[in-house]
């Protein structure tokens, strides 16, 4: 089995028969700097885990094939101490107390929200000595968009923008996202969080509030993809040509 040394970005396997599940879980963690991989069942994560040993595991309970409290204390018995967190729906008392006595690090229900799962990864993986110093955060740009996410100052075409932190972050989640079509769904996910209780609408509402801050610097960038979602395009002749690197 492959040993990791705890440099680098760290590297999070997703173990999941959820597909909708392990898209959002996926994108939010590459979003905020790590490495993902993916398996749908025991035997894919111990492959996985038996090839290169990732940093830590968001492991589901109930797979098709096993059981994730089951799989966690063999880990243990082999001397496997890659950190687990579990993520399931079983949120009885007794359940939680199993799965950490089983080995796991931490334990998360479903629904959940995004940020709270982030945090609760980035704190096992304090705890187990397996993330480096963070580095500063670069910036993101797209077009004449530009974000620093240290400082979260925003720009169009050199002008600052002042944005809610609502409307920070789903202009965060475009920008990590450009030229790809997401669902509503999918935007309600990583910016509100699985367990909002709100409708899509809301993602409209401030798709309509970050196009008003954005058109009085430039052509639209935000478009409606009808009966799939929005994306963060450039649509400018000049952006074309730039992509082409010019008409030969």
């Amino acid at each position: 089995m492959g040993e990791r040394d705890g440099a680098g970005v760290p590297r999070v396997l997703v173990v999941d028969d959820e597909p909708n599940i392990v898209d959002v879980l996926s994108m939010a963690l590459r979003f905020h700097g790590f490495e993902v991989a993916t398996a749908d069942s025991v035997r894919a994560a111990v492959d996985a885990v038996d090839a290169d040993c990732p940093d830590l595991l968001v492991l589901d309970v109930m797979l098709p094939d096993g059981d994730g409290f089951e799989l966690c204390r063999q880990w243990r018995q082999r001397g496997v101490e890659v950190p687990v967190v579990f993520l399931t729906a079983r949120d009885r008392h007794a359940d939680k107390v199993a799965g950490l006595t089983y080995g796991g690090d931490d334990y998360v229900t479903k629904p959940f929200a995004i940020d709270e799962l982030v945090a609760r990864v980035r704190a096992v993986l304090r705890r187990t000595r397996r993330e480096p110093a963070s580095p500063p955060m670069p910036a993101l740009a797209f077009a004449d968009v530009i974000m620093d996410k240290d400082t979260h100052l925003v720009s169009r075409a050199g002008c600052p923008l002042e944005l809610s932190p609502t409307e920070f972050k789903l202009l965060r989640y475009l920008l990590a996202n450009p030229n790809r079509v997401l669902s509503r769904g999918q935007i309600l996910a990583a910016v509100w969080g699985q367990d909002f209780v709100g409708g899509a609408t809301v993602v409209d509402q401030y798709v309509s509030y970050l196009r008003r801050k954005l058109a009085p610097h430039g052509q639209p960038l935000i478009h409606t993809c009808r009966g799939f979602g929005y994306t963060l395009r450039d649509l400018r002749p000049s952006a074309d040509v730039a992509r082409t690197g010019g008409a030969s």
